[in-house]
């Protein structure tokens, strides 16, 4: 090997020197010892006892879990469709807007640059026995009872929760769509009109299929997003009432920190993270399969 070469190869492997410090240390390690303390009836004193798999066996069997896969699908059920139709709809109509793009794309990307806590303390405000909603549409409207707690209650503690999850983002959602409707050949809408299309029908049969890899892209990721919810659920209602909003990751939580059963946290961590890349994968298929071109 030329010395020139062996130079080259000496820069590069300082160029990636820090980044695979950091992925080694802040990522594979703790997950790589997250899996050693599944494994293990851990103790933060003492020796901890090696178990084997009893960790996983007992989240499979433990119901809460099952209460928390529940809460979790629902809440990705409504969160997922609201935040893509809501942030289509809206790139669609800001892709034809000749006024104020600018100043719309920032109001509508506000709330995903806030922080889940701001946001989370903002819509416990709203909806609380005395917020804003009930004296609106209770007192005022008549539409709803001006005494209804929102967050004590297991019925809509869930669905006020996903409503946060929607608003919170459609603005990413929506910057994601307006860049790949950049990409979408105005020759083909254009041919599309010339043929007769109105305007939901190009957007029907051409731009919305043209956009499946974003729509890929952002249905996996806003999945992935679903299924490690915390913040809001913890802040919110803390799992509660009665486990009606608890999630995985609440539910972890609460397993490694209030009770210190850092081993059965772990466990529960593994099997969302495998759950999680089941369903990636199911999503890339099925899309992959729906529009191939």
């Amino acid at each position: 090997m030329s010395p020139w070469r062996k130079g080259e190869y000496v820069v590069a492997a300082l160029f990636l020197a820090p980044g695979l410090i950091w992925f080694w240390t802040f990522a594979l390690y703790p997950l790589l010892y997250a899996f050693w303390m599944s494994l293990h009836e851990w103790r933060i004193r003492g020796t901890s006892e090696f178990i084997g798999l009893a960790n996983y066996a007992r989240v499979f069997q433990d119901p809460v879990n099952l209460i928390a896969l529940r809460n979790t699908v629902v809440y990705a059920l409504i969160s997922i469709p609201g935040q893509m139709i809501l942030g289509l709809a809206i790139a669609l109509l800001l892709a034809k807007a000749t006024r104020g793009k600018v100043v719309l794309r920032l109001i509508y990307y506000l709330p995903v640059i806030c922080s889940w806590v701001v946001v989370s303390l903002i819509f416990m405000f709203l909806f609380n026995s005395e917020g804003l909603i009930n004296r609106f549409f209770g007192e005022s409207l008549g539409w709803v009872d001006p005494n209804t707690a929102w967050l004590n209650d297991a019925a809509t503690a869930l669905p006020v929760i996903a409503l946060l999850g929607i608003w919170k983002g459609v603005g990413w959602v929506m910057i994601i769509y307006l860049a790949a409707l950049q990409g979408v050949p105005k020759e083909l809408t254009e041919a599309a009109r010339i043929d007769g299309a109105s305007g939901f029908q190009v957007a029907r049969f051409v731009t919305i299929p043209l956009l499946a890899p974003a729509t890929l892209f952002i249905l996996v990721l806003l999945t992935i997003g679903a299924f490690q919810s915390f913040i809001q659920f913890y802040i919110m209602t803390g799992g509660g009432p009665f486990h009606s909003t608890e999630v995985f990751l609440s539910y972890m939580y609460n397993q490694a920190f209030n009770f210190l059963d850092f081993g059965y946290a772990s466990a529960i961590a593994w099997v969302l993270a495998g759950l999680i890349l089941l369903i990636s994968v199911i999503q890339f298929r099925f899309i992959r399969q729906t529009y191939s071109y």
